[in-house]
């Protein structure tokens, strides 16, 4: 199982860089592997990300925005959905990883 972050490296917004940023810090903290895939440098995996998000869970208007998270090709979920996630302390759950020791979910 592969977690994949993807990621636009080269985004204006500062708001996208720190929620990008938060993600990956989070992972690597955790030592949960994962991808980093830089949508920006690839416009096949621009669309694959575009058409792997479900329909329910587009905006309402333009392109999901980064960072959208998978696993494998399990969509997981947006920034939102990760730390409403972190911060109820079910991040492995979000994942479809098997919670560690120290979470509320084991």
């Amino acid at each position: 199982m592969v977690i994949r972050v993807f990621v636009a490296s080269s985004s204006g917004s500062v708001a996208i860089k720190k929620r990008q940023q938060d993600v990956v810090r989070f992972l690597e903290a955790n030592r949960i592997e994962f991808e980093e895939v830089d949508i920006t440098m690839s416009e096949e995996k621009r669309q694959w990300m575009y058409k792997n998000i479900p329909e329910d869970r587009q905006p309402a208007q333009g392109n999901p925005l980064p960072p959208q998270i998978f696993s494998d090709d399990r969509y997981c979920g947006d920034y939102e959905g990760f730390f409403e996630s972190k911060e109820s302390n079910t991040v492995f759950s979000f994942l479809g990883l098997k919670p560690n020791l120290a979470s509320k979910e084991s």
